[in-house]
Formats: C-alpha cells, structure tokens, sequence
C-alpha cells in the first residue's frame, strides 16, 4: 500500500493522527525534506527505510512504488497533497499498475494561515470564495490563459497566491490590473513559513506588497493573502442568528434569543 500523506504546512502537531499512524507504519519513506520539517520523522519507526525525495526525480520515486508493492510506503508531501502536490502523475502510474494507494489529507497554509491571522477567508457581503492560484514563472506552459492573476483579480474575494515571493511588483501589477475588484488600499498578507518555529508575518496593502515583500528579504515558503476579510467590518452569519431556521433548529420566539432544536435532530 502506498499512501500519500499531507504533512501539514510546517508545525509538526499539524499532520493528522491518521497521518501520523501511517509513518509509524510505514516500512518506506519519501519526503521532501526541503518543505517538511525532520521532526516529523520521529514518527516513524526505527527501522524504516528513509528516502529524501529533493534530488530525486518522478523515475527514481516511481521506481521504489513498483519494487515495493508488498510494502507499506508513505509519500510525504507538504501542507496537503491535492494543492500543488504533483501527486497527479503518482496516482495515474499506480492506477496503470495496479498498485494500492491512499490519499490522506493535510492541513494546507493557506488553513494555517488562516489560523495565524485570526482570520475567517469566507466573511458574508466580504468574500464568499476563495481562490489557490499562483504567477506562473519557470513552469508558465503550465498555467491556463483564462486561469492569470489578473483574471481572478477582476473578480475579487478572496485569493491566496503560492509561488510568488521572488516576483513582488509583478504580483502587484496582476492585482492592480485594469479593472481589478482591488485598489491600492486592499488588504494583504505576506505569511512566511506559515507555522515554521521562523514564521513571519507582514501586514500590508496591495499598493504596498511589492515594497513590503522585498523588504521581507522571503522569496521561498511565501504566501499572499488578499482581500477584505483580512481587515473589512464584518457581518453575522444567518447559520446562528435567531431568526433563522434550519432542519436542526427552528427561529427563536418573538422577543427571545434562545435556540429551539428541532424535532428531527439527532
């Protein structure tokens, strides 16, 4: 069996305990130790084969899948794998050959750095999307024209961009783009190594993010938040407000605030 498992986004109490139980399993290991830390090693057990996939390619990680098919193996990745995990390619070739696989979630930073800016990403009348995107760089070929920056700016919400730390005035400019949702004065985040024991956090605005970032000196393990939610007034949801009702919970009575459970609830 191999198993896929989102390590997290760098705090290692973050992986899962589902997560966790498969390292201690695991008869082979492979992760990226350029975005997870070692001390989620210590999971493992002391026999298990340790493999660092940073100077491996696909062929080299492939080829240990198919000479351990009666083997428990864990693939590492970081934050959660279905977000820029390159997992796609893993998955095709282990249903080509038939080998057993699982996918275990991980926490992604973009949850994490939700959780370090004290923040909700999907405030009602602010935001009610979020988009994962990226600036294309070196794998340009790679990114859909209709899916640029500059694209979801016009729509607005809420966007986290990856891969952006060694590209600040381009990632501005796409932001600030002709008839972008966003102005100079919009709220923004740079969260570095999000939940690392070096994490750093800046809070900016889009007309400030080219300046702020290069200041920050960060151009890897960078994440940028944008939108109103990070710093708009906010506005309560219907989910608890007395005078809403749901199949668990009925309205309130006039002139109370007090929850009336519903028949049906469990």
């Amino acid at each position: 069996m191999i198993s896929f498992v989102g390590a997290g986004p760098g705090d290692p109490e973050l992986i899962t305990l589902k997560g966790r139980n498969r390292l201690a399993e695991a008869e082979t290991v492979i992760w990226a130790s350029s975005l997870v830390p070692r001390e989620l090693l210590d999971h493992c057990a002391s026999n298990a084969e340790i493999l660092d996939s940073a100077g491996m390619t696909l062929e080299d990680v492939l080829k240990i899948y198919s000479t351990s098919s009666t083997k428990k193996v864990v693939r590492l990745h970081s934050g959660d794998p279905s977000i820029y995990g390159a997992i796609q390619e893993q998955i095709d070739y282990c249903v080509e050959n038939q080998l057993s696989f699982e996918i275990v979630p991980g926490v992604t930073s973009v949850a994490a750095a939700a959780a370090i800016l004290k923040r909700e990403f999907t405030i009602p009348a602010l935001s009610q999307s979020v988009v994962f995107t990226r600036l294309p760089g070196k794998t340009k070929a790679s990114m859909p024209k209709r899916e640029s920056l500059r694209a979801f700016a016009r729509i607005g919400g809420t966007i986290a961009v990856f891969l952006a730390g060694a590209r600040p005035q381009e990632l501005q400019d796409e932001l600030l783009c002709d008839g972008s949702a966003f102005n100079q004065s919009t709220p923004a985040a740079i969260v570095i190594r999000a939940t690392w024991s070096d994490q750093k956090v800046v809070r900016t605005t889009v007309g400030s993010l080219a300046k702020d970032m290069a200041e920050s000196g960060a151009n890897r393990t960078v994440l940028v938040v944008v939108g109103e939610v990070l710093d708009g007034p906010t506005q309560r949801s219907h989910l608890y407000s007395p005078g809403y009702a749901h199949r668990f919970r009925k309205r309130s009575l006039p002139g109370t605030t007090t929850g009336r459970p519903a028949k049906d609830q469990p």
